[in-house]
């Protein structure tokens, strides 16, 4: 009698699955989008507002995907879900498109991101951010090919540690700047707030972009400990500590640079941080960022493969990849295949603007397959009404419909921006998206056969 293949066990703690939430989500985003946030709020009371809504939307998403991770967990996460919520055509272009688009162009943008402050303190020219990319994805892909789990997750939070630490060195410079007596920019009058903007809508779209990657955690739905209450303690905490963070973050910059200043800073960490400390700024603010992305490109490559070894396991002419390390608890073979895809996008990004061309790339997709995962919410209450939910999300089916509309309106504002500039990365990710039918018409050949 031959051996049952190895599977995931429950060895993970709530604490582990929400810190890399943490570090998925607070990434690069924090860095970019504030100013942008700031110039379409128009005052200070609706830049609050826009991260406010934000984390409450997010909230809402995090409440979905905890009754599905608890009622179907899997380590295929949103693979799963859309599995038995749309059947397995529409699940297997899911994993497609995590595997070719969604994680490893995050993967490679995060890269990129790292690359270019890397380039700064230590530059190498042109050909520096690609290099400092390349390397990082084989460092990272390599750093967890060590295990999970094994006693090594001392690492693990030491990463999210240095990224919380990044992001507080923006509060401390406001603190700094009470302490030497330096009042506001300006006031923040509640009594008195004006309505909000036309461009309110546009402050949201890019709040939201720095809230993305907290829902791919649900990887670890079969893994995490408490299979009862485990994913809906990590996902509520995760989110409401992104949120605490993302307020205090915006509040510094608010503090030390005014809605006007922000607004119209390309690099507010490091405007806010010279303001403070002087002749620091550089180094101090290239650190912050790179604990920041390095974090995030750690967690996006633990949760990302996972969704490959479930559809691999699936799919026996995938079966290559879809082997699970009992030893490491990891899955080695599509660590290796989602790295080896990240770095071809680092590869393209060289050839094409980089960071900007790769977040064109992966944007869509992910709000597309985002809403989806909402919208399977309604579709198993009604498909599986008898399977058990440990955990319900409240208001149903307000809250999931409200998810989904928010996904979609992300969905579009993305496909609008991509159009209207030169959308390079947004029709390969297309291209390769079109390309998962013919991968699928491959597979399906071989299972049949």
């Amino acid at each position: 009698m031959s051996e049952a293949p190895a599977q995931p066990r429950r060895h993970v703690s709530s604490a582990y699955v929400a810190m890399l939430a943490v570090g998925m989500v607070v990434g690069a985003g924090i860095f970019r989008s504030p100013a942008l946030v700031a110039e379409a709020a128009g005052s200070p009371v609706w830049l609050f507002a826009a991260w406010l809504i934000g984390g409450i939307v997010t909230l809402i998403g995090a409440l979905c995907y905890a009754e599905l991770a608890t009622a179907f967990p899997h380590p295929g996460g949103d693979y799963h879900f859309l599995r038995l919520a749309f059947g397995s055509d529409w699940s297997f272009l899911f994993a497609w498109a995590r595997f070719t688009v969604i994680n490893s162009g995050s993967i490679a943008l995060l890269g990129y991101v790292l690359g270019d402050y890397l380039n700064v303190v230590v530059p190498l020219g042109e050909i520096g951010a690609p290099l400092y990319a390349a390397f990082s994805v084989v460092a990272l892909t390599g750093f967890n090919l060590r295990g999970a789990g094994q006693g090594n997750d001392a690492a693990d939070y030491g990463l999210t540690g240095l990224e919380i630490v990044g992001l507080l060195a923006m509060v401390a410079a406001a603190v700094a700047l009470i302490t030497q007596g330096v009042p506001a920019v300006e006031g923040l009058d509640l009594a008195h707030a004006p309505g909000p903007p036309p461009g309110f809508g546009y402050a949201l779209v890019y709040a939201l972009l720095a809230f993305g990657g907290w829902s791919e955690v649900a990887t670890l739905s079969a893994e995490v400990r408490d299979p009862r209450r485990g994913m809906v303690r990590a996902l509520v905490l995760a989110v409401a500590m992104i949120t605490a963070l993302y307020m205090a973050v915006n509040w510094a910059f608010w503090y030390g640079l005014g809605l006007e200043g922000l607004a119209a800073s390309s690099a507010p960490a490091a405007d806010l941080i010279a303001k403070a400390f002087g002749p620091w700024a550089r180094l101090v603010t290239a650190l912050a960022i790179a604990f920041a992305v390095i974090t995030s490109i750690n967690a996006t490559i633990v949760v990302g493969a996972r969704t490959t070894y479930a559809c691999a396991h699936d799919w026996p002419a995938l079966a290559r990849i879809g082997g699970w390390d009992e030893r490491r608890q990891i899955p080695t073979a599509a660590i290796w295949a989602q790295g080896l895809i990240s770095v071809a996008l680092v590869v393209f990004g060289a050839f094409y603007k980089g960071f900007s061309t790769l977040v064109d790339y992966t944007a869509p997709v992910y709000w597309l397959f985002l809403a989806m995962s909402g919208a399977a919410v309604i579709a198993l209450r009604l498909r599986q009404p008898r399977a058990v939910r440990p955990f319900k999300v409240p208001l149903y089916p307000i809250l999931p419909i409200v998810f989904v509309l928010s996904s979609l309106a992300m969905l579009a504002s993305s496909l609008s921006y991509v159009t209207s500039e030169s959308g390079a990365g947004a029709l390969v990710s297309l291209a390769v998206l079109g390309s998962g039918l013919l991968a699928l018409l491959a597979v399906r050949c071989v299972k049949t056969s």
